[in-house]
């Protein structure tokens, strides 16, 4: 009987732990909880940045292991360690696709599980056409911007250059940048780049961008209102992923949560540049709702000065120029309802649209965010796989 009662009261106490009112609409809410729990579990006794590579199985680094249609190796690109993954057979040219992992520019590798699965997934589906090189930037605290984009940037033109393409057999004209949330901003910015670059032989025909992160002067959008206390990227741990991957100080998650680091007295913060993020012109109507605007008019003078970083477009792919915008390849851009970077993508979405660009976006109405690691087992959900297959459908049909 004491048996039984306090086993009873473990499985209360373990359910009220995991319990979280989730918005209805959320595909498959549970698998979420869980997986949440199990992030605030590991992060009551780690720091963020060791926590999450030990508390879900599916992320450990794997050895580089070849399939029967897929080769599979690892390599130096760009001066950086890089997982290729590359189709046996068949003489004809094959399509190519650099990504960049997400994980706040503090977590992750390409050599991670959840990554390995990823890309071959793709390069199964689309098999034998696909080239895929998964690369590992370095990562916060140890390395803060501009070291990750640099890295991103360094792999890219590596990727392109006439060497690799021949090694690989793969088809200049059909080349695509990619990356989810952090790595999603990377591909971003080196599609911006590259796209401007004069002397580039070889450019991308596209850019893949699955719920990315872009800016950080304003975390009272719509979405971020919407979603600030839905798993499992929570308002307050973007504010720090920013912070880290800034190098700036970690007491300053405050007042950007305040919107006081994009008051009205920023002198560096020109109207030019705030109209490159003003929700409330770039999205649509059923997107901004009831939700207002949160701008002060005075906050920390002179905080974007301590950090640049906050107005460097290489870090914010959302504040460039549309000129900068229009040279950029066609786009695919990834957002989820409940996500609290959706506005990011919508946002760039319709800005990339304004300035001439091509661009499907794909939204998920049931969606979250890094939901498309949820294609695989063991947290299988089936927004997880219809988002992996929309991705992987529209690399196969515009690459």
């Amino acid at each position: 009987m004491r048996l039984r009662w306090a086993g009873a009261v473990l499985l209360s106490a373990a359910a009220y732990y995991v319990y979280l009112p989730l918005p209805s609409a959320v595909s498959e809410p549970w698998k979420l909880m869980l997986l949440d729990a199990l992030f605030r579990a590991s992060t009551n006794l780690l720091q963020l940045e060791q926590s999450s590579s030990l508390v879900v199985s599916w992320v450990e680094v794997i050895e580089a292991r070849s399939c029967p249609g897929v080769h599979v190796s690892d390599i130096t690109l760009g001066g950086v360690a890089t997982r290729v993954f590359q189709p046996k057979g068949g003489r004809k040219l094959k399509r190519g696709v650099i990504y960049f992992h997400g994980g706040g520019w503090a977590l992750g590798s390409g050599r991670e599980c959840q990554f390995d699965f990823h890309v071959r997934k793709g390069n199964e589906s689309c098999c034998p056409l696909v080239v895929s090189c998964c690369h590992s930037y370095r990562l916060a605290p140890e390395a803060v911007f501009p070291d990750q984009y640099h890295d991103a940037l360094a792999a890219s033109r590596a990727f392109l250059s006439a060497r690799v393409l021949d090694r690989y057999s793969v088809d200049p004209e059909r080349l695509c940048v990619s990356g989810d949330s952090a790595g999603g901003n990377l591909a971003a910015a080196v599609a911006q780049e590259l796209g401007s670059d004069s002397s580039a032989k070889v450019k991308f025909k596209a850019q893949a961008l699955i719920y990315p992160v872009l800016q950080a002067l304003d975390f009272y959008t719509p979405s971020y209102q919407q979603n600030q206390a839905v798993p499992i990227l929570y308002r307050p741990v973007m504010a720090r992923f920013w912070l880290q991957y800034l190098g700036a100080n970690a007491s300053l998650e405050p007042l950007l949560l305040a919107n006081n680091h994009s008051s009205l007295d920023q002198q560096s913060i020109s109207a030019p540049t705030r109209s490159k993020l003003d929700w409330t012109a770039l999205l649509p109507a059923e997107r901004k709702r009831h939700f207002r605007p949160v701008i002060k008019e005075t906050g920390s003078p002179g905080l974007v000065g301590e950090v640049p970083g906050l107005v460097d477009v290489r870090a914010a792919p959302l504040l460039a120029d549309e000129g900068v915008l229009r040279r950029t390849p066609q786009a695919y851009v990834m957002t989820c309802e409940f996500d609290v970077l959706r506005d990011d993508g919508l946002m760039y979405a319709r800005r990339l649209q304004d300035a001439g660009v091509a661009v499907t976006s794909d939204h998920y109405e049931d969606g979250f965010h890094a939901c498309m690691v949820f294609a695989f087992l063991p947290m299988w959900s089936s927004v997880g796989q219809r988002s992996m297959d929309g991705y992987i459908r529209w690399l196969d049909e515009n690459l």
